[in-house]
């Protein structure tokens, strides 16, 4: 690595994994230092390593790679995969860590990684990202290149992992539904094919082959320009539900059988009742953008709500706090206690699954209610040139007569309604996300007046 060394930017380390262009902020010297770094400040022994399609991922995990070998530390290869069979792998085969490389939902040119530690606990900002910055940066190891190094097996994680997945389901219960499923030419398409042989699902295939040329698209179906490949395959083929996913699925987002897009949020209500259902009194953990419908669910089925910052590392970490059964976030993330606390994008669609098929109901009739009782704007994103300024211009024009909570950017509720504003994570975007008490007026109206404050400072 010495011979080529290329420029090391901090501006890919964000708040909790690694995201940047490729090769101004993510490239090969920062891959290997990361290897190096990552093997002596956790002191791994044996660590698994993944990757999604993107072009510029196998030059990626290949310096990664090296730099792990170099440190002393073997590696577990899985090859192409979504960043799930990564936690999978880590816990399932008690490896002392597990890095995907994946720039998940991001434009071309970008990619990313994701970190964990032993029994797939999240390495974030305030869990080691910080020290594996700056040894990175500063190629600052304790130690020269060791006379043990270590070695590289290719394992095959497929089998074990799919045994998991149908454990959270009844497989006999389960009617013949027609589904589509679109994976948007990321990883999901190889793990759909492998389940499809237990499963009793008549599957429509769209945008289903692993192509890093993203043909149809950068996967991202939470973005509403995203979403009508899905939706018009399955009034097409009329079928009884639609999936779709990011680019390396730890993400899924449903679709009724009229082809209409279902809100993440309203899953995790969803989803919520399913476990309290067989979990009484159990925590469920979310995020603060949308939480009206969580929270009554939660509490009228006897669970207690537990809010977290938004985003994987935190709520995964809340999660294991409170010992929750099941977390989820509105963008579509959702955790498991027994995934090791982990997002997972194919657990939520079969569970859907399970559930309409024992209840003999259309995905529209579950969700309706829930639904008209707390229509939302969904999220609104806006790139604005000084985002903490917008955030206490707002803050100023809101505060007064609400309840102000600062978890994460500022949520501000009224006795009709609520909303959210937070920069993201990830990206050089500022969110916004209002919901209302069954008033769709209201959320028309506040929206749009929120919307012209962020406008000015577009």
């Amino acid at each position: 690595m010495d011979e080529m060394v290329e420029a090391v930017s901090r501006n890919s380390f964000k708040a909790y994994d690694i995201r940047g262009k490729v090769p101004l902020e993510l490239n090969s010297t920062v891959a290997y230092r990361l290897g190096r770094a990552y093997t002596e400040l956790f002191q791994a022994k044996k660590v698994a390593v993944g990757r999604d399609v993107r072009h510029s991922s196998p030059e990626l995990v290949k310096a990664l790679t090296e730099g792990l070998l170099d440190g002393g530390c073997d590696v577990i290869d899985i090859g192409l995969c979504g960043t799930e069979q990564i936690y999978f792998a880590t816990f399932h085969w008690q490896l002392d860590g597990g890095i995907m490389i994946t720039a998940s939902h991001n434009p071309q040119g970008y990619n990313g990684m994701k970190l964990v530690r032993a029994n797939a606990r999240p390495i974030s900002g305030d869990s080691g990202l910080r020290e594996l910055e700056e040894r990175v940066v500063t190629s600052a190891f304790a130690e020269p290149v060791g006379a043990h190094r270590g070695n590289v097996q290719v394992c095959e994680v497929m089998p074990d992992y799919v045994q998991h997945l149908l454990s959270y389901v009844d497989i006999a219960a389960m009617r013949p539904l027609k589904v589509v499923v679109n994976a948007g030419n990321g990883c999901a398409g190889p793990v759909i094919d492998a389940l499809e042989r237990y499963l009793p699902f008549s599957f429509v295939k769209i945008h289903h082959e692993p192509d890093g040329e993203f043909p149809n698209g950068i996967p991202n179906p939470l973005l509403p320009e995203n979403r009508d490949a899905t939706a018009q395959a399955v009034r097409k083929h009329g079928a009884d539900v639609g999936i779709a996913w990011d680019g390396d699925f730890d993400r899924c987002f449903l679709f009724d059988e009229n082809g209409d897009f279902i809100e993440g949020y309203y899953l995790v209500g969803f989803l919520a009742q399913a476990f309290l259902g067989r979990f009484p009194g159990a925590k469920i953990v979310h995020d603060p953008r949308l939480t009206l419908n969580t929270i009554e669910i939660t509490r009228q089925l006897g669970g207690v709500p537990v809010q977290s910052k938004t985003g994987h590392a935190f709520i995964k970490e809340r999660m294991r706090l409170e010992d929750a059964i099941y977390g989820g976030e509105m963008s579509a993330h959702h955790y498991f206690r027994d995934f090791a606390y982990c997002d997972s994008g194919m657990i939520p669609w079969l569970l859907v699954l399970d559930i309409m098929s024992r209840e003999g109901k259309t995905l529209s009739e579950l969700v309706q209610e829930r639904i008209d009782r707390y229509p939302c704007s969904g999220e609104i994103n806006r790139r604005v040139s000084s985002p903490q300024v917008v955030l206490e211009s707002v803050e100023k024009a809101y505060a007064p007569g609400g309840q102000i909570d600062r978890t994460d950017g500022i949520s501000v509720e009224y006795a009709n309604w609520r909303f959210n504003l937070r920069m993201s994570n990830t990206e050089p975007l500022i969110r916004l996300n209002v919901e209302t008490r069954g008033d769709r007026k209201l959320l028309q109206r506040k929206t749009e007046e929120l919307l012209v404050i962020i406008d000015g400072f577009a």
